[in-house]
């Protein structure tokens, strides 16, 4: 009797599963929310390098790193608050403090920007403490309190320059190199905002306290019952703010040459928050990543050059960031499938 052996289909003609495709792959890796993003720079990129030639330079693009730095740092601080369900309108006015304490401390000190730079850090992270102490302790909406911190802090950076820019740094090699210095031709700018991008990103990802970061802005109630001091988590976010903004500071009178109580800070609140929301943080709370923010940022930073560039009002650019910040609102409240205001169910 004759045994009949049936051979293994071959590897060639097994099943092996769908095979994903070259555009689910990119969805996985940039994460499908954030897809929008890159569609929306890739345009932005395109319409103005076709307008202007030097615009995708590689001197341009430069030019668009650093300013978007400082805007990052505070979108990237800004998001990490908003997912607490919280908000800092005063990291603008914090950075005016900041720049104008570094350049200050630079001068009295003899001309020493270790203790320029110590200054502007100390007084962040106290103006940082301050914000958390007075929304936890004080009972206080954090959208009226750092909205209330945005004009005193301002007022500060004023009544400490009266009201004029303070010290020269340029001629210093510590400030020089933070504000035009390059490391493997990268600017050093560049090179802090990556750093402390990373850094938040493992910390909200990677960390206990990003996980309990998340629960406190999806569910503050929850999340105190399975133990989770939120009021202490909150004064660490602001403090963190504070150190950030300070941080940002320091860049600015690197990248200007001295103190900036106002010019170069006012209106960067704005800016950080339309860059949050923009790059996916819920304003509600519990939602939100640095990769998506840091891809608005590079949104919003590429805009503002292509319209300076073309000679656009500056005027329009505060127009074009007040209407992409409702735009992401409006995205959000559709995702989340609330029923809108006013209107039945």
């Amino acid at each position: 009797m004759s045994t009949t052996i049936t051979k293994p289909p071959t590897a060639t003609g097994a099943h092996r599963g769908p095979v994903p495709s070259r555009f689910a792959f990119l969805t996985a890796a940039v994460g499908g929310q954030n897809l929008s993003l890159v569609g929306a720079l890739v345009v932005v990129l395109a319409l103005f390098g076709i307008l202007d030639d030097n615009y995708l330079s590689l001197s341009n693009m430069q030019v668009i790193a650093e300013a978007a730095t400082i805007i990052g740092l505070l979108a990237v601080v800004q998001t990490v608050v908003i997912i607490c369900s919280g908000l800092d309108i005063s990291v603008g006015s914090q950075t005016g403090v900041a720049s104008v304490i570094s350049a200050m401390a630079f001068t009295v000190t003899g001309a020493n920007a270790y203790l320029g730079v110590a200054a502007a850090v100390g007084i962040g992270l106290l103006i940082g403490v301050l914000n958390g102490v007075i929304i936890v302790y004080g009972r206080v909406n954090p959208t009226i309190a750092t909205l209330a911190g945005l004009a005193a802090y301002k007022g500060l950076a004023q009544l400490l320059s009266d009201g004029r820019a303070q010290g020269y740094v340029l001629n210093d090699d510590v400030f020089v190199f933070l504000g035009r210095g390059k490391i493997a031709g990268l600017p050093v700018m560049v090179w802090i905002l990556i750093l402390v991008s990373l850094a938040v990103h493992i910390l909200l990802k990677y960390t206990d306290i990003g996980r309990n970061l998340y629960a406190i802005g999806g569910n503050d109630t929850a999340a105190r019952l399975v133990g989770i001091n939120i009021n202490k988590y909150l004064i660490a976010v602001y403090a963190l703010i504070g150190i950030v903004a300070a941080i940002a500071g320091v860049l600015l009178t690197a990248r200007t040459g001295s103190g900036q109580p106002v010019s170069g800070s006012e209106g960067l609140e704005l800016k950080a928050i339309t860059a949050a929301a923009l790059g996916g943080a819920a304003l509600k709370g519990g939602k939100g990543g640095i990769g998506g923010t840091l891809l608005a940022v590079a949104l919003l930073g590429a805009l503002e050059n292509g319209l300076t560039v073309q000679g656009i009002n500056s005027f329009w650019q505060n127009v074009a960031q007040g209407a992409l910040l409702v735009i992401a609102v409006v995205i959000q409240q559709r995702r989340s499938g609330e029923r809108a205001i006013g209107l039945p169910a």
